[in-house]
C-alpha cells in the first residue's frame, strides 16, 4: 500500500471513529428528527465503516430507507420534474414497486458506510476486503438486505466492480454532478464566474467557519429546513441544531455563509470532505426573502470557491440540475449496491426487479430529462 493511500486511510479512519464516538449511545432521532435507525460499525482495513440498521419504520428519511428513496421520493421527483405523460405512466409503476417492497420486506435494510448524509464518501477500495465485509454484514444482520449507497460511476468504479463481483446487484438512484477542475469550469462557464464575483460584491456580511457561534446552529438548522424540507422533499433528513453543533465541533462539517444587518445568518453552506473530494450536505437560505438577493447562489458559490482554492474535487450531489450544469457540473449516475444472497428467494427476486427497473427505466429518464 502506498504512503498516499496509507494517509488517506488514516484520515478516513479518524473521521469514522469521530462519527462513531458522536453517535454512540445517542438515539439517532436526537440528531435527525425524521429518522429511526440504529447505528453500528464494521471494522475494515480502511478503518471502521459507519452502519445504519433500519427496521422498516414508515416515513423515515431517505438516507436510511429504500422504500422512501424509490417510492416516496421518486414520486415527488416525477411530479415535480417529468412531463405529465411520464408522471402518469410512472404512478402505477411506483405503486407496484411500493407494494412489492412492502411484501418482500425490502425496507429492512442495513446501510454500510452510511454517514446519515445525502452523499457518502468512500475509502480506497484496495484497503477493504470487500467479500469479507459483505460476509460479516450478512452474518451480523441475517434478516436485512445489505446496502452500500452513494456509489457513482466516475469516483467509485472500483467499488462498483468489486461489489458486483462479490454478488451485489446494482440499483440506480440519482444523477449527481461532479466538478473535477473548478479552474477549468470557471474559465468555460460564465454563470460560475458571475457567482464567484458575487461573493465579493454582495452587501451582506461574510461569515467564515471560525465565526460560527453557538447561537448560529439553530438558525443553520432552520435555513436548511426551509430549503430541503420546505422546497425539496419532506423526506430529506431533518437535522437538528444538536447534530450541526456536534459535527462542527468535531471537525466533520465546515460552515460558511452570509449575515444580514442584524447579524442573523441569511444563507449558509456546510461542507463534508474526505481526501480531495468535498460534498455539500448542508445548504440553506431564508426562502422568504426576495430572489434578487441571490442567497442560493451565494451559498453554492462558497462551495465552488472553497474547492477551487483548496484544489478539491466537488461532488455536488443531485438536485438543481440545470443550475449545476450551467456551472460546469458533469453528470454521473449514482448507484446503491445491494447484497441479498442470504435472504429468502422472494426478497432476492424483488431486489432483482428493483435493479432492472431502475437501470432500464430510471437511468434513461434521468439522462433524458437531465434530472
Amino acid at each position: 500500500m502506498s504512503a498516499r493511500r496509507d494517509l488517506q486511510c488514516d484520515r478516513f479512519a479518524e473521521r469514522a471513529r469521530t462519527f462513531a464516538a458522536l453517535h454512540a449511545g445517542v438515539p439517532v432521532d436526537r440528531f435527525v428528527r425524521n429518522l429511526s435507525a440504529r447505528i453500528d460499525t464494521l471494522e475494515t482495513g480502511a478503518g471502521p465503516l459507519p452502519v445504519t440498521v433500519h427496521d422498516a419504520e414508515p416515513g423515515n428519511a431517505w438516507v436510511c430507507s429504500p422504500r422512501t428513496t424509490y417510492v416516496d421520493c421518486a414520486g415527488e421527483e416525477s411530479e415535480r420534474y417529468l412531463p405529465r405523460w411520464a408522471t402518469r405512466a410512472l404512478r402505477p409503476v411506483l405503486a407496484t414497486t411500493g407494494a412489492l417492497m412492502a411484501r418482500a420486506g425490502l425496507d429492512r435494510a442495513v446501510s454500510v458506510n452510511n454517514w446519515l448524509l445525502s452523499t457518502n464518501l468512500y475509502p480506497v477500495v484496495g484497503a477493504v476486503d470487500v467479500p469479507a465485509l459483505l460476509r460479516e454484514s450478512m452474518d451480523r444482520w441475517p434478516d436485512h438486505a445489505i446496502w452500500l449507497r452513494s456509489l457513482n460511476e466516475v469516483d467509485d468504479d472500483g467499488w462498483l466492480a468489486a461489489l458486483e463481483r462479490a454478488g451485489c446487484r446494482l440499483v440506480a438512484s440519482r444523477q449527481i454532478y461532479l466538478y473535477e477542475d473548478l479552474d477549468a469550469a470557471a474559465a468555460r462557464h460564465r454563470d460560475l464566474r458571475r457567482d464567484l464575483k458575487g461573493l465579493l460584491r454582495t452587501a451582506l456580511t461574510p461569515c467564515a467557519d471560525a465565526d460560527i457561534t453557538d447561537a448560529d446552529y439553530a438558525r443553520i438548522a432552520e435555513l436548511y429546513t426551509l430549503l430541503y424540507i420546505g422546497k425539496y422533499s419532506r423526506f430529506s433528513p431533518a437535522y437538528t441544531a444538536g447534530f450541526l453543533r456536534a459535527w462542527h465541533a468535531a471537525g466533520l462539517l465546515e460552515f460558511e455563509g452570509f449575515r444580514g444587518e442584524d447579524g442573523r445568518l441569511l444563507t449558509v453552506l456546510g461542507l463534508f470532505r474526505h481526501g480531495r473530494t468535498a460534498t455539500a450536505p448542508i445548504v440553506g437560505y431564508d426562502t422568504a426573502l426576495p430572489p434578487r438577493l441571490g442567497l442560493y447562489r451565494l451559498a453554492t458559490a462558497c462551495a465552488y470557491r472553497a474547492c477551487r482554492e483548496q484544489g478539491w474535487r466537488l461532488n455536488f450531489s443531485a438536485g438543481a440540475s440545470g443550475f449545476k450544469r450551467f456551472r460546469g457540473g458533469v453528470p454521473a449516475i449514482e448507484y446503491s449496491a445491494v447484497m441479498a444472497a442470504h435472504l429468502p428467494r422472494p426478497r432476492r427476486a424483488a431486489i432483482g426487479l428493483l435493479s432492472q427497473a431502475t437501470r432500464r427505466i430510471g437511468v434513461p429518464l434521468l439522462r433524458r430529462y437531465r434530472l
